[in-house]
């Protein structure tokens, strides 16, 4: 399960720190849903560029520096989900639990085992 004390620990204190340091910045004004939302987008973006134009072998054996790269978007991202869901009340944990429940139901292993298909698909 994704929701053990420890995680939902780090979590709430990882919510925590960036809330602070929104605060002490004055940037929360700033941090609505949709502007969020926008931000992680871009960062996605610069999360995908990384692989563009890279084969499935390449993107799998990316360089020291492009590894850096790639662990700094990461975080971006990471970091903009966690403050959408500490803006709009989300536990994004519980969520997360839910959600996998559902795909559960949707791709049952006799169905889908090995097959990339949508769950319409099966």
């Amino acid at each position: 399960m994704l929701s053990n004390p420890s995680t939902k620990s780090e979590l709430h204190q990882l919510q925590k720190q960036l809330r602070q340091f929104a605060i002490q910045r004055n940037w929360d004004q700033f941090h609505t849903p949709k502007n969020l939302v926008m931000a992680l987008s871009g960062e996605v973006g610069e999360l995908t560029e990384i692989f563009q134009w890279l084969t499935p072998e390449q993107s799998q054996h990316l360089s020291v520096e492009k590894k850096r790269q790639l662990e700094e978007e990461i975080a971006d991202v990471m970091m903009y989900l966690v403050r959408l869901a500490d803006k709009c009340d989300v536990d994004i944990l519980e969520a997360c639990q839910k959600k996998i429940i559902k795909n559960a139901d949707k791709y049952p292993i006799e169905k889908c085992y090995g097959s990339a298909k949508k769950y319409n698909e099966l």
